[in-house]
């Protein structure tokens, strides 16, 4: 009966969802209080519904109920049970439910935080919510119903696809969906303030802390992927700009933008109607992004292997939204002129630019991605883009933002004189050249990317001190400490960014691989270190069988490490898996892979000296922790505070 509870709550939520759209807008379109303040309660009715739901299937995974179709298709007894929990969103139906589940949480949260919004905005806002809701609601239940029951449920089930039996895949589709799905919020509070025909600084207020939540959560969960293909597929790298990578990265990318633009509505009312469509973009790519996933169009490892009669479905719920929400935009355009006039050489004209880099990179990133897809479909071509496009045409605009990111930030608001504000970044400077300098003596004949990307890093995060400490003015240490949260978070954020792209650049340039075939007993070199292939035996696991070596690295006669490469056999799914084996370590990483014995009695064995490689991951943490400082500012909790009343009923500003 659990699994026919959980089927009924969904509904239910379903149900509380159609209601939630259609009542509270009639009721701010009416001007009717009671209407209006009854998206609240069921906002929260839909979230606890869903939650029960959610929690439905959970308990069938985790008892290993194999009456359940989807239960029978993504698990078994032996698995772990971290991997039964995490079975219940390593598939199509039950992510889906994970999805509206966070749908169902944003919209809650909303309802219980927002009670400094004025009624009709926040009736508005969670009407939206609760429309994207019931379109996904409707495809669970129609297409995708997570608790369809088998006639003659089986002893044991088939097993979750072994790439997914991870801790590393465990935690990232929850960070990566709170995420993507948490974009709807910013694209409900534009909706919203196009219905209502007002978009000003409190708006702006309002929807940054939600967008930063979003921007802070898709930040983990992509740096969880890339973590997770870095060790887990043994390949040795972080980013293969896969399509489905690629579709987490565009709305990330379109996020920041979003963020900083809504600061210039929030300081100067100025660049409305852009941050509109932002919001509205951004989410649109989150929906894209669903649609690569789930509608088999485009192949890659983390797709779904789903019928295209869901894809139709999602993409119709795609068109609706998105172009239901730019035909709302273009019908209020004249309604959002901007306010604030500001000369090019200016904290809003470094924004802008800001801007433009970042959606230029996202629209960059869209077209090599569905490039292919576009070929098939118009000329009946297959054609490959891979990593050598992206690299070339994306790279740029992340050269110029470095570039100009530093002086964007110390820039006044308005208008400005560059040899001004140059002065207080005249220490990052020589500071960046002494870190160039460095890089270049001890990478003599190597690639250049690691003297300018190392430098663009360095000038990223000298810049953020340099910045920190231009705010103190005479002050010194009693005022640096008493700056808001927001300004401390926005610092930590920017060298985070920079951290990472020290990482990514001296990765690229001094990474060192090596393939051979070595014969146990016998020491092999890779650049300073002596790797010799103790042994290798058959281990057997929950789950799985291993063949694992025992490897012992040394260097200048001293040990370093005793690592264990494994390759796994899943029997249920006869599937393979490649397990690295990696001393990780502050400045380089030593990566082992073992590969298939040979006829002679050796072992294929591949190793990678990857220099600064947890740098890369080590920024992405540091640009979260930056958004969850911002989010601790106290102005954020008190967004706006009252909502000036409109000059005249006609709204427009």
């Amino acid at each position: 009966m659990t699994a026919e509870f959980g089927h009924f709550a969904l509904i239910l939520a379903f149900a509380v969802s159609l209601y939630q759209t259609v009542v509270p807008l009639v009721g701010a379109s009416k001007g009717w209080g009671g209407w209006m303040d009854s998206a609240r309660p069921a906002a929260v009715a839909q979230f606890l519904l869903v939650g029960l739901s959610f929690a439905a299937l959970t308990v069938a995974f985790v008892t290993s109920d194999f009456s359940l179709k989807l239960v029978y298709e993504n698990s078994h007894t032996a698995k772990p049970m971290l991997y039964k929990i995490s079975g219940v969103w390593g598939n199509h139906e039950g992510s889906m439910l994970l999805w509206v589940l966070i749908l169902a949480l944003f919209g809650a949260a909303a309802a219980v935080f927002g009670d400094n919004l004025p009624p009709a905005l926040r009736a508005r806002v969670l009407a939206v919510q609760a429309a994207i809701g019931a379109a996904f609601y409707a495809f669970i239940i129609f297409t995708s119903n997570p608790f369809l029951r088998l006639a003659s449920p089986p002893f044991d089930g088939r097993d979750l696809n072994p790439l997914l039996q991870d801790p590393g895949l465990a935690f990232h589709p929850p960070f990566l969906y709170l995420g993507y799905v948490g974009l709807s919020m910013a694209f409900s509070f534009a909706v919203a303030a196009l219905i209502e025909g007002r978009v000003d600084a409190a708006w702006a207020r309002w929807v940054r802390p939600w967008t930063l939540a979003a921007w802070m959560f898709l930040t983990i969960g992509i740096a969880l992927g890339s973590w997770w293909a870095y060790y887990e597929l043994g390949w040795g790298g972080f980013w293969f700009w896969d399509p489905v990578e690629n579709a987490s990265f565009m709305p990330w990318l379109l996020a920041a933008a979003l963020l900083h633009s809504a600061i210039v509505v929030e300081k100067r009312e100025a660049l409305k109607s852009w941050t509109i469509l932002l919001a509205i973009m951004a989410f649109g790519f989150s929906m894209i992004g669903t649609f690569i996933v789930r509608s088999g169009v485009i192949t890659s490892v983390h797709s779904f292997a789903s019928d295209p009669a869901r894809g139709v479905f999602i993409l119709g719920i795609l068109v609706f939204f998105t172009g239901g929400a730019l035909t709302l935009y273009a019908a209020r355009a004249g309604q959002m002129t901007a306010k604030g006039i500001f000369a090019p050489v200016s904290r809003e004209g470094a924004l802008v630019l800001n801007n433009v880099l970042l959606a230029v990179s996202a629209f960059v990133v869209f077209i090599g991605t569905m490039w292919p897809l576009i070929a098939e479909m118009l000329w009946d071509r297959k054609l490959s883009v891979g990593a050598p496009f992206f690299n070339q045409a994306f790279t740029p605009f992340m050269v110029v933002l470095a570039m100009v990111l530093p002086l964007g930030s110390i820039l006044p608001w308005k208008r400005a004189t560059l040899g001004r504000v140059m002065r207080p970044l005249w220490p990052a400077l020589a500071l960046t050249g002494a870190v160039m300098a460095l890089i270049f003596a001890v990478s003599t004949g190597r690639s250049a990317i690691a003297v300018i990307g190392a430098g663009l890093g360095a000038w990223i995060i000298f810049g953020a001190v340099a910045e920190l400490i231009h705010r103190t003015g005479q002050s010194g240490l009693s005022r640096l400490v008493r700056l808001p949260r927001a300004d401390w978070g926005k610092a930590i954020a920017h060298g985070g960014l920079g951290v990472t792209f020290i990482g990514v650049a001296l990765l690229t340039a001094w990474q060192v691989e090596d393939i051979r075939v070595a014969q146990v007993g016998q020491p092999f070199r890779v650049a300073d270190y002596d790797i010799t292939l103790a042994s290798v035996d058959e281990v057997e696991g929950p789950n799985y069988i291993s063949t694992t070596a025992v490897m012992e690295v040394a260097r200048d006669g001293r040990p370093v490490a005793v690592l264990r490469p494994e390759k796994r056999v899943y029997p249920v799914q006869a599937m393979p898996t490649t397990e690295a084996a990696i001393d990780n370590g502050v400045f380089r990483d030593i990566y082992l892979v073992i590969g298939d014995a040979q006829a002679d009695g050796g072992w294929a064995v591949r190793t990678y000296i990857k220099p600064f490689a947890n740098w890369i991951w080590a920024g992405s943490l540091l640009m979260a922790l930056g958004g969850i400082v911002s989010l601790s500012d106290r102005r954020y909790r008190v967004a706006a505070g009252a909502r000036p009343a409109p000059a005249r009923a006609v709204a427009a500003e």
